[in-house]
């Protein structure tokens, strides 16, 4: 009852609370008469839908697979379902932290080697798909776990190497950090897309894929190394002198003591990097890698389907909420656990 005291508490409350309820019953009976009651679920074409008056969720039940899965072949999709499926249980069973033991880097290994064989095939009586074919969902996921599994560790070296001792080497990481993070993302891919190519010796190519995912791990360390570098800047000096007593060396020191009280401090920034990351990877439709956004762009080219782009651009803003809406959620878990 408090907190509805506050929308009356004064005047301005009360005027502020009169004009949010009045956007509302403007806004939501709308909103749902077009999302829900006036929708077309079942509609085998476009004008069925049209004359519905609604949304055309009917679109979304046609092209379903060609935005999730892009132009991997049609009879093969199992594949990048499999292999979706897979990195997003990988990634929930890594955020137990019971299972946070050595043998973990193992089973990551193991993971994204069949996640590689599932999309690539060539083995085991799977057919070979180049990954020009690659798509969709499972692209965006590709690219947003093997980002922040190569991301973490080298930004963490990089805001050791920042905060080091050893002049040259802090030289090297200040340089490299200050010099990404004075770019934009886009640039980046920009580079690896068609700069890099320039430099390589002749009859030498690197695929376009992994350009872009070299591009992203490079661009996401760095911003990592600087909230690292944050909390290590935030760990009390004295458990460095209580380290340093106890005869422990560097890496015994980091591993044990330093690290893992300067990680629980920037948890939060650490996950919403995470989930810029997760939401910038639809920046590489601008080198021509179809993932998630580009692969709606296509659904929506179908001549019989145009028109549809609002229905088609809510489902994948629907998937990209879930993800993020769950990595944050785990954020504050993890924030309360490690608080003091």
């Amino acid at each position: 009852m408090s907190r509805l005291r506050l929308l009356v508490a004064s005047p301005f409350n009360t005027v502020l609370t009169v004009l949010c309820a009045g956007l509302l019953l403007a806004l939501v009976p709308p909103a749902l008469d077009w999302l829900w009651l006036s929708a077309s679920f079942g509609a085998t074409d476009a004008q069925g839908c049209r004359e519905a008056g609604g949304a055309c969720w009917s679109f979304i039940a046609h092209k379903y697979r060609l935005i999730l899965f892009g132009v991997y072949p049609y009879d093969e999709q199992w594949r990048p379902l499999l292999a979706s499926v897979l990195l997003v249980g990988l990634v929930a069973f890594s955020c137990v932290r019971a299972f946070w033991r050595k043998w973990l880097a193992l089973v990551w290994l193991v993971a994204l080697a069949l996640v590689g064989v599932l999309m690539w095939g060539g083995v085991f009586g799977l057919s070979w798909v180049e990954n020009r074919l690659w798509g969709g969902l499972p692209l965006t996921l590709v690219l947003a776990v093997f980002g922040v599994g190569l991301a973490f560790p080298l930004g963490v070296l990089l805001a050791l190497g920042r905060a080091s001792d050893m002049p040259a080497v802090r030289v090297l990481c200040v340089t490299y950090i200050e010099l990404i993070r004075g770019v934009p993302l886009i640039s980046l891919l920009f580079m690896a897309s068609v700069m890099l190519p320039l430099f390589l010796p002749e009859g030498i190519t690197i695929d376009k894929l992994l350009r872009a995912q070299l591009a992203i791990v490079l661009f996401v360390a760095a911003y990592i190394a600087e909230t690292v570098r944050g909390g290590l800047q935030a760990v009390p000096p004295g458990q460095y002198a209580a380290a340093d007593s106890l005869g422990l060396g560097y890496w015994q020191k980091m591993n044990t003591i330093i690290l893992p009280q300067a990680l629980g401090t920037v948890v939060g920034p650490l996950v919403g990097i995470f989930i810029s990351l997760f939401k910038d990877t639809s920046l590489v439709v601008v080198i021509g890698v179809f993932d998630l956004t580009q692969a709606a762009k296509t659904a929506l080219a179908d001549a019989q389907w145009q028109g549809f782009s609002t229905e088609a651009y809510l489902f994948i803003a629907a998937i990209y909420f879930v993800f993020c809406y769950a990595m944050s959620r785990y954020s504050r878990t993890l924030e309360r656990r490690w608080q003091p």
